[in-house]
């Protein structure tokens, strides 16, 4: 059980988040937009913000709903949908935070200056802040953080009004820009007393001038630090406009060692503000020594007292499927569907014939399409025991649950076998079975999140495994040239997650490899593009039409269609995948063959000749296996 905020604040130092808007900004939102509504409009891009920050170390994330307020959505338009961009907010950090990240929801003022302020009914401005909480708890944060306020006449109702809603933790911070004082010159200390009496639990400051200002405004607070927490979350230093962007100076190293004072003076939750990112809260947990890792997991094996309870968790690195793969050729994947009956000679007989012609992996599928095969855990032990080649299993949330999942993951660890292709499944209701139905417990997403954990040593209750699993993860990718902004933010995602290699969809231009290898060149994945070898016209036309995700440019599909027999149409085929793969071979970080129909003679030939052409690829893997060592 996840520890209670307040009581672990009186323990430990907590490790918090970085910005959201400036980050937004460094990523290409465009200055000065909106960015609550984009809660609404690209869920996809805030929830890969969030898991970031949980993947930098962050042990509380906020919601992306500081100026969610109708005065503030006002000025930037409508102030409708106020409930809905809050909800939001709140609805996609607690699904990134999952069971152990705590979630704020993050409240900032209305931004009604004072004159302002006297001429606007004090009704309206507590309604503003009641209809904004109440949706944020609709949500399911675990505590209420106002922040960046400027005048105790605004924060004091705020924390009043929330307390007639919720008995949640309060955080109350303010920005003081210089000598420990607001701009309207109340000192910090005043400021943190009258917050404390309105209700607030956690009193600091976050904003402002930079670090060093806001250490002073901690040194004013520190006198209350024996009656509560007190938090901090300094800008990266004073900001500098270099055409178009906002540059903060203030490095990640230099931050943390102020805040290593702010620390001795009482402070006992930190992270960043404006100008802050992921690299940041990476640092601070360096420096600062926070656990990295999910506090409930922490919890859980103090309260047995396990002997390893307290210590640091490791990042897992790409695991040993990756690192034991040669390092000086090109890597060849090669997928082997399980048959649809019990005798797997053939499987077995493709697996012989695919090592001696130079693959790397045997990859095996968990009922694709949703019909029903042999167990690709039990095959692919039986093709590593009898055949000797390293195997990935694909494993989906479609057919376990969560207790299934985790069985099956340990599992994989017993028998050895070191890769784990995580993904969704194919919807259950165009399965063969009948009176079949999906589990989905969880997605791609936790699928990658709960390897990830026993990579580490523990299962999702937080029980130590006695041993970390080593297994590299490995994701999907559906790569869509027209636009794969959304496809790639999913990918950023899985690879927050701990995701280590990439198998795509199949691909058949070289020109959208190319595309995609600059696309995705920031993330530091192994990267195999799909190479299915068409069998004919037919095929060509089906898997184009009918098979999502695939797109086979016209001039193939011409192409084969000029010959009458099948036969001339595979030989054509062939030759028109051979061209890809010389293309793009000494590009790649490694192939993906899919065998078509199970043929894995195709297969078999093709990695043939790629050994034969001695390629080396992109190098990456020489990365790759020499990693963790």
């Amino acid at each position: 059980m996840r520890p209670d905020f307040i009581e672990y604040l009186h323990k430990k130092v907590l490790l918090g988040d970085g910005a959201i808007g400036t980050y937004l900004y460094a990523r290409g939102i465009e200055l000065g937009r909106d960015t609550d509504r984009l809660n609404l409009s690209e869920p996809d891009l805030i929830y890969s913000i969030h898991e970031e920050y949980i993947r930098a170390g962050s042990q509380l994330i906020e919601t992306n709903t500081f100026g969610a307020n109708r005065f503030q959505l006002q000025s930037a338009g409508p102030a409708d949908r106020i409930r809905d961009i809050n909800l939001a907010g709140a609805t996609i950090a607690r699904r990134a935070a999952g069971p152990d990240i705590y979630v704020a929801g993050s409240i900032g003022p209305t931004g009604i200056d004072d004159l302002e302020r006297e001429e606007q009914a004090a009704a309206d401005i507590e309604d503003a802040f009641r209809e904004q909480i109440e949706a944020l708890l609709e949500g399911g944060v675990d505590l209420l953080l106002f922040e960046t306020f400027t005048s105790l006449e605004e924060l004091l109702p705020a924390i009043k009004i929330a307390r007639t809603i919720t008995d949640v933790p309060i955080i109350a911070q303010m920005a003081y820009p210089a000598k420990g004082k607001t701009s309207l010159g109340v000192d910090a200390l005043t400021c943190g007393l009258a917050a404390l009496e309105a209700g607030a639990d956690v009193v600091g400051g976050n904003c402002g001038r930079g670090v060093s200002t806001l250490l002073t405004a901690i040194e004013h607070l520190s006198p209350l630090k024996e009656r509560a927490p007190l938090s901090a979350f300094p800008n990266a230093g004073f900001p500098e406009i270099v055409g178009h962007r906002m540059v903060y100076p203030a490095q990640p190293a230099y931050m943390g060692q102020v805040l290593t004072e702010m620390i001795k003076l009482g402070v006992r939750l930190v992270g960043g503000c404006c100008g802050t990112t992921p690299t940041h809260i990476h640092e601070f947990q360096k420096l600062l020594r926070i656990k990295k890792r999910p506090l409930a997991r922490i919890t859980a094996i103090a309260d047995e007292a396990d002997p390893t309870a307290g210590r640091e968790q490791e990042k897992t690195g790409c695991g040993r499927l990756l690192r034991e793969l040669p390092a000086d050729r090109l890597p060849v994947f090669v997928e082997l569907d399980p048959p649809t009956h019990l005798d797997v000679g053939g499987v077995i007989q493709g697996a012989h014939s695919l090592k001696k012609s130079g693959a790397d992996v045997i990859t095996l599928g968990e009922n694709p399409l949703a019909v029903l095969r042999a167990d690709n855990m039990a095959l692919a032990h039986r093709i590593q025991q009898d055949v000797g080649i390293k195997t990935v299993i694909h494993l989906t949330g479609r057919d376990k649950n969560l207790l299934g999942l985790q069985a099956q993951i340990m599992g994989a660890h017993i028998l050895g076998i070191r890769g784990i292709l995580a993904v969704t499944g194919d919807p259950a209701s165009s399965s063969d079975q009948p009176g079949v139905s999906g589990v989905f417990d969880v997605k791609s997403f936790g699928l990658m999140r709960t390897i990830n954990l026993f990579n580490q040593g523990f299962n999702l209750a937080g029980r130590d495994m006695k041993e970390k699993c080593d297994i590299s993860i490995g994701g999907a990718f559906s790569y869509r040239p027209l636009r794969p902004e959304n496809q790639i933010r999913r990918l950023e995602r899985k690879a927050a997650l701990g995701m280590s290699f990439v198998m795509t969809q199949p691909l058949f231009s070289a020109e959208t490899v190319e595309k995609m290898l600059e696309q995705t060149a920031h993330l530091d994945l192994l990267l195999l593009p799909g190479i299915f070898p068409l069998i004919s016209a037919r095929n060509a036309d089906f898997l184009h039409n009918e098979v999502p995700g695939i797109t086979i440019p016209a001039e193939t599909r011409k192409t084969l269609w000029l010959y009458d027999k099948v036969e001339d149409q595979r030989k054509a085929a062939m030759e028109i995948t051979w061209n890809l793969i010389s293309k793009i071979a000494p590009l790649v970080d490694g192939l993906y063959l899919i065998s078509p129909l199970n043929k894995w003679k195709i297969t078999s030939r093709l990695t043939r000749d790629i050994r034969q052409a001695g390629w080396s690829g992109s190098g990456k893997i020489k990365k790759f296996s020499t990693a963790d060592k």
